[in-house]
């Protein structure tokens, strides 16, 4: 609300005003004033006018602004309602757990490459993958991106930058050796029926915990054999509306063929679910229309899937893995079963094939190195006959 005051300048009556505001960036009240009008209604229309621009923020807009305060509001105004829950989500993390921890209290406008740069070195050191860190960065250089939009920076310090190559020994890739899966699966059967036909699904289908947690029967063709990927569980989900999320990019979304064994699987397990149905009435989830459940048929927490999967582990005497490198093994089976890398693509829903090969370039080359190898042996036999 402007204020007005009337006064002498040379020997003239003259009026300014005074506009009291609070900053949107410091939250703390400033002032604005202005001299040397010839009439109250001159002021007024002056003051009017400033008021307008204070409250579209033409004036504040050069004010410096935290990173912090810059990234939060870049999420909330310009990602929250045009990206998928799950990018959203991502974004998020990265700023909460990697970006601000470094960052701490640094104003946008004091970000510099070299700053940028060893930041990025950092992650490096603490032992992420090359493709974890590309993702870290790709929030940053996206917000900044927009901050030069705004016109909040005249260039990005993120630009640049070079992502490190991390060392083998931190980014190997974790799967279960195809001789340790029987055993895995006899430990997880002897643990709990839920968990090992859950842990079987994933290493027939390679799907993600998430995708396999929302699947519903009815994404189930079982005459055909095929399975229409098309959500995932929210396992931090508040409401039961809230469940159900979109799969984590648009090409997550897939179908899939499966194994004539793994469909007999199905179909036993929907027998037992059928008689858990029967036994618990009213009691059983019904609305849900889970695949993979608790006996109940509600959901199964991401807590009790990261328990029941390291305590099988443990039993079965293998080495600890996260429940993820079942979609790892699943991808290692196919390579060694023969399937090129554009099906694997396909089958996992990876946006493009250069991802895919970027993962498991490695154990591609020792597939590719042990099959010579044995031609190798072969020939080698045949040539002394």
């Amino acid at each position: 609300m402007a204020s007005f005051r009337k006064y002498k300048k040379g020997g003239k009556d003259a009026w300014s005003y005074r506009i009291r505001y609070k900053d949107p960036f410091t939250g703390e009240f400033k002032e604005k004033t202005k001299r040397g009008f010839t009439s109250k209604k001159e002021a007024s229309l002056a003051a009017a006018e400033e008021e307008l621009k204070l409250a579209n923020k033409d004036e504040v807009e050069n004010v410096p602004v935290s990173l912090e305060h810059f990234l939060y509001d870049w999420l909330s105004l310009y990602k929250k309602s045009n990206v998928r829950k799950n990018t959203f989500q991502l974004h998020q993390r990265n700023i909460a757990t990697h970006i601000l921890p470094h960052f701490k209290k640094v104003m946008l406008k004091d970000i510099k490459p070299i700053m940028y740069q060893k930041f990025i070195h950092k992650l490096a050191a603490k032992g992420y993958s090359k493709r974890t860190i590309e993702i870290i960065h790709s929030t940053m250089n996206n917000a900044m991106k927009k901050a030069i939009q705004l016109n909040k920076l005249k260039s990005n310090p993120c630009e640049h930058v070079v992502i490190p190559n991390v060392s083998k020994n931190t980014e190997e890739l974790k799967y279960m050796r195809t001789e340790d899966i029987p055993r895995f699966l006899q430990a997880a059967y002897q643990y709990n029926y839920v968990y090992y036909i859950f842990f079987k699904g994933l290493l027939n289908t390679g799907m993600r915990k998430g995708e396999a947690a929302a699947l519903q029967w009815k994404d189930i063709d079982l005459k055909e054999q095929q399975i229409h990927i098309n959500k995932t569980l929210d396992f931090s989900a508040k409401t039961r509306e809230d469940l159900f999320g979109d799969t984590k990019t648009f090409t997550s979304k897939r179908t899939i063929s499966i194994p004539k064994s793994f469909t007999d699987d199905l179909l036993k397990h929907k027998r037992w679910q059928n008689e858990n149905k029967l036994a618990l009435q009213d009691l059983y989830k019904h609305d849900l229309d889970l695949v993979f459940a608790k006996a109940d048929g509600d959901f199964l927490p991401k807590s009790t899937l990261f328990n029941a999967f390291s305590r099988i582990l443990v039993r079965a005497e293998l080495p600890h893995l996260d429940i993820h490198s079942l979609r790892h093994t699943h991808a290692v089976l196919l390579m060694e079963s023969g399937a090129n890398m554009k099906y694997i693509q396909t089958r996992l829903g990876h946006k493009d094939m250069q991802t895919t090969a970027n993962i498991y370039s490695h154990i591609s080359k020792k597939i590719n190195q042990d099959s010579i190898n044995q031609f190798d042996y072969y020939m080698s036999n045949v040539l002394e006959q």
